[in-house]
C-alpha cells in the first residue's frame, strides 16, 4: 500500500470510527485516551503498518507510521508527546532485545495494553548522560540494580522501562535493561510541572532484581542503545508534534482579530521549516538510513518553532495567557521546556558543532 492510499484509507476509517476525546482531559485521562486510540487502531490494523512481521506488524515503510501519527495529531485524538513514545521505545526493543522478548512485548505497546517509560536521566546526569550512576551488579543469572532516575515520562503509568545502568567505568561500562515496573524495590514518585501536569516522575531502584535475559544487547552496549534511541527521540516522533502545532496555528488565526501578518508569517515559516526538515528525516528512515547526530538539527528547529508559535499566541491574544485558565496558558508553559527535554538546546548545538561541522571541542 502506498502512502497516498494509506492516508486516504486511514482518514475514511477515522471518519467512520469516532475516537474523539472528551474536552479538557486531565493527564490521567489523556493516558487512558491514548490506550483507547492505540487499541482501536491496532485492532483495525492501522497501528501494525510500518512494523516488521516479527513483532506482529504488517510491514511496509516506516513512513506509514508517521502518516498515522499525523492523522491522530491533527484530529487531536491523543496527546502527541505521549503518543509518539512508541516511535522511541519500540525500535529499540526490536533492535536490541532477544527476538522472543521483542515479539512478546512490542505488540503490548502498540495495542495500548501497556505504557512504557525510558529511564535515562538522573539528578546529576541529565544532558551529561554518560555520567549516570545507577548501578547494576551481576549476581548469578540476575542483575541487582540500585539508583535513581528523574524526569521519567509516564513512569507512574508504565508497565516496563528501558533502563540505562552503570556496570563498569566509562561509556563502555553502561548497560541497558528492559525492566518490569512492578518488580519489588521500584518506587515511583510523580513530579508536578509548572504547567500543572504530573507527566514526569522520579524512579528509585532499591536492590531491584532483573533477569539477565532482560538485558538489551550485551554488557556495555548501553551507550550504543542510547545513541540509537536518542536520534528517534529527537526526530521521527516530531512529525506528530509538528502536525499538532499546525492545528494550534490555525486555532490562533481563528481566535485572533489581529492583522499582525509579520508575526503569523514568522511562526508559519518556523513550523514549515521544521516540517521540511522532519520530512527529510522520515525519507532517510524510509530509505533504510540510520539516524544519527544530524537529528540534533531537527530538535533545535522544533524547539525554536514551538516557542515562537506560543510567543506569538501570547502577543496576539493579550491577557489570555496571563489572566485566564485556558489551554493557551498550558501550552505556552509547556513550550518553555522545548529547549530542555530530549537534550537541551545548548547540548544539541554542541553536537551540531562538533560532530557535524567538525568545529572541535570548544
Amino acid at each position: 500500500m502506498n502512502v497516498s492510499e494509506f492516508r486516504s484509507r486511514v482518514r475514511t476509517w477515522l471518519d467512520e470510527n469516532d475516537l474523539t476525546p472528551a474536552p479538557r482531559l486531565t493527564f490521567d485521562e489523556q493516558v487512558v485516551q491514548l490506550g483507547r486510540v492505540r487499541r482501536a487502531l491496532y485492532d483495525a490494523g492501522w497501528m501494525r503498518y510500518g512494523w516488521p512481521a516479527e513483532i506482529g506488524g504488517l510491514g511496509g515503510p516506516a513512513v506509514l507510521r508517521a502518516v498515522l501519527g499525523e492523522e491522530v495529531a491533527t484530529r487531536e485524538l491523543a496527546e502527541p508527546g505521549i503518543y509518539s513514545m512508541v516511535e522511541v521505545l519500540a525500535p529499540t526493543m526490536i533492535s536490541y532485545a532477544r527476538p522472543e522478548l521483542a515479539a512478546e512485548m512490542v505488540p503490548r505497546l502498540l495495542n495500548g495494553e501497556e505504557q512504557w517509560c525510558q529511564g535515562f536521566s538522573e539528578p546529576g546526569s541529565g544532558s551529561d548522560l554518560a555520567s549516570l550512576s545507577t548501578r547494576a551488579v551481576q549476581r548469578g543469572d540476575d542483575w541487582v540494580i540500585n539508583g535513581q532516575k528523574v524526569w521519567t515520562s509516564l513512569a507512574q503509568f508504565a508497565s516496563r522501562c528501558v533502563l540505562l545502568t552503570r556496570t563498569g567505568p566509562g561509556h563502555k561500562g553502561i548497560t541497558a535493561f528492559f525492566v518490569d515496573m512492578d518488580t519489588p524495590g521500584i518506587t515511583v514518585r510523580p513530579l508536578r510541572t509548572m504547567h500543572g501536569v504530573d507527566e514526569f516522575a522520579e524512579v528509585y531502584f532499591d536492590d531491584v532484581v532483573v533477569p539477565a535475559d532482560r538485558m538489551l544487547g550485551q554488557p556495555g552496549d548501553g551507550w550504543r542503545v542510547a545513541m540509537d534511541l536518542l536520534p528517534h527521540e529527537r526526530s521521527t516522533c516530531f512529525w506528530h508534534r509538528i502536525a499538532y502545532l499546525f492545528t494550534k496555528l490555525d486555532q490562533l488565526l481563528a481566535e485572533s482579530d489581529s492583522t499582525a501578518d509579520d508575526e503569523i508569517g514568522a511562526a508559519y515559516l518556523a513550523l514549515h521549516t521544521v516540517r521540511c526538515r522532519s520530512y527529510g528525516t522520515q525519507q532517510r528512515l524510509a530509505d533504510g538510513g540510520v539516524l544519527g547526530p544530524e537529528t540534533s538539527i531537527d530538535k533545535v528547529l522544533l524547539a525554536t518553532a514551538e516557542q515562537q508559535l506560543f510567543d506569538t499566541a501570547r502577543d496576539l491574544l493579550p491577557g489570555v495567557l496571563e489572566l485566564s485558565d485556558t489551554e493557551w496558558r498550558t501550552e505556552f508553559l509547556y513550550s518553555r521546556a522545548a529547549t530542555i527535554y530530549g537534550g537541551t538546546a545548548e547540548i544539541q548545538r554542541n553536537i551540531i558543532a562538533r560532530r557535524l561541522l567538525d568545529l572541535g571541542a570548544e
